[in-house]
């Protein structure tokens, strides 16, 4: 197995240098749990679903869940099609570049990474609250939010330096544990025949998700709940059977992770009864979870679900971090920028880890979660609910993108393997459907950000997304003016196996 760059000879600079990750690093379990771990279960669980009860589609939120595994199903059919046919790191970069072409593919890759490099210091921020609130009820230590920020930066810094199968042993064991909670509380509710009212259907008549205060943002927050699913294409180049593996593992990671979001979230509700869980996530948001977990399971749950709710939030943290040092690493090793593949564009000549990429990504959000410190923002209110605001814009909008490309890279490379609906009507259906949410998300902005709600970095976030994607179109023309050569290397690093010419 090797890397190739898909230009032709006349266009081709020269790619000495170019490396690539640790080839048979992960299998299909593997990849899994490394995308099921972005989505952090027990984080969208107890973080989001509160909010889309409480403020947005009331009881009808489980509803609001499975609109959104049909949707986000649907847009899979034309990613997974596009997988079997380009491995790339880059995943969207690479995608979107043979699809709609090196500008936008360059645009979208700046605006993917932006996505997942402030995804981590946002994780970061709700794992530190978490911390702080649980050791102090449950060890009685008064630990600031910042040593466990720090503490959490370092962590993910060595795990990114040495290979993948480091992290995907620690991620099973995190994720195992955190979703066999969230399910014994569920399943206890469903065997008791659930709460005050019974089990309510109405919760998952999909017609309800959108009916309440603010269908929109119920809507939004359910779709959040699954941002990172995608991640499963950056896995490609280091797992063993690409072609295979990474459509098995998107599909299967949207529709359990979809599933499993729609049961314990109408379990939740109806251990509460509809109109109470309204009340009790207007109050007190995890009060939602904990009361059933109490009264179904024992107290002993609940004690767990807390410390459940740090490594949940751990395991996105660093999830994400593998993956924005992949972003940065498949943009660096092309030569499009000469002196980032020497840097960003290394492996770890043992390991075969994008180590100088991960350090990179360490200084980033080390520095961002400096900055909203130093400006005396909450962790949770401030650092997480605005920066996950624009990473989820940011990745909606490359989504969308996506899908189009889908269509465009069929219809122009290999026609004789289209699909009316596995590459048109899908990946169609699926990027419509992903700009509905993003106009969901800047129309219920001010409800999304809370106590944040004048924050001048929220009204920034469309325009810095805007901003971002401009930069990206902008610098691939002007390279492709100035420099051609090295404007016929974006988005065309990609496996041997599945080299692609134009």
């Amino acid at each position: 197995m090797s890397i190739k760059q898909s230009i032709t000879p006349a266009e081709r600079p020269g790619t000495a240098g170019v490396q690539r990750l640790k080839p048979n690093a992960v299998g299909l379990i593997g990849v899994i749990f490394m995308a099921v771990a972005t989505a952090a279960p027990i984080t969208a669980m107890t973080g989001n679903v509160p909010v889309a009860v409480g403020s947005g589609n009331g009881a009808g939120a489980p509803a609001g869940y499975l609109v959104a595994m049909v949707v986000l199903a649907i847009f899979s059919v034309g990613f997974t099609a596009m997988a079997r046919h380009i491995t790339a790191t880059g995943a969207f970069y690479g995608f979107i570049s043979f699809g709609l072409g090196r500008a936008v593919g360059m645009a979208s890759g700046f605006l993917a990474t932006l996505a997942y490099v402030i995804f981590e210091p946002a994780l970061i921020g709700i794992f530190s609250v978490f911390a702080e609130s649980t050791v102090k009820d449950q060890a009685g230590l008064s630990v600031p939010w910042w040593a466990f920020a720090l503490a959490m930066l370092v962590v993910n810094a060595l795990l990114t330096y040495f290979d993948l199968t480091l992290a995907e042993k620690l991620l099973v064991v995190l994720l195992l544990t955190e979703i066999s909670t969230l399910t014994i509380m569920s399943v206890s509710v469903a065997l008791h025949g659930g709460g005050p009212q019974g089990i309510p259907l109405e919760s998952v008549n999909p017609v309800n998700a959108f009916k309440g205060v603010s269908p929109g943002l119920g809507l939004f927050f359910a779709f959040w709940s699954w941002v990172g699913f995608e991640s499963t294409a950056m896995y490609g180049e280091e797992s063993r059977n690409p072609k295979k593996i990474i459509p098995r593992a998107t599909m299967i990671s949207v529709i359990g992770i979809g599933l499993f979001y729609v049961f314990v979230s109408w379990m939740a509700i109806a251990a509460n009864g509809p109109a109470q869980s309204v009340k009790l996530a207007q109050t007190s948001a995890f009060g939602l979870f904990f009361n059933p977990t109490e009264r179904f399971v024992g107290h002993w749950a609940v004690v767990l679900m807390q410390w459940l709710m740090i490594s949940g939030s751990f395991a996105c943290g660093m999830a994400f971090h593998n993956c924005a040092a992949r972003y940065l690493y498949a943009i660096g090793r092309e030569g499009v920028f000469p002196r980032l593949q020497r840097t960003l564009g290394r492996t770890h000549p043992v390991h075969g880890s994008p180590y100088v990429a991960g350090f990179v990504q360490t200084g980033i959000s080390a520095l961002i979660i400096g900055l909203f410190w130093a400006a005396g923002k909450d962790p949770y209110t401030g650092m997480y609910v605005l920066l996950a605001i624009l990473g989820t814009m940011a990745i909606l909008v490359v989504q969308a993108t996506c899908s189009f490309a889908v269509v465009a890279y069929f219809r122009s490379h290999h026609v004789e393997h289209g699909h009316w609906f596995r590459t048109l009507v899908a990946p169609l259906f699926g990027g419509v459907a992903m700009i509905a949410v993003v106009f969901l998300l800047v129309s219920n902005l001010d409800t999304a950000a809370g106590v944040e709600s004048h924050s001048l970095l929220l009204r920034m976030t469309p325009w810095i997304v805007l901003g971002v994607f401009a930069l990206g179109v902008g610098l691939a023309l002007y390279l492709q003016r100035r420099d051609p050569n090295r404007y016929a290397l974006i988005g065309r690093t990609v496996l041997e196996e599945t080299h692609e010419r134009e």
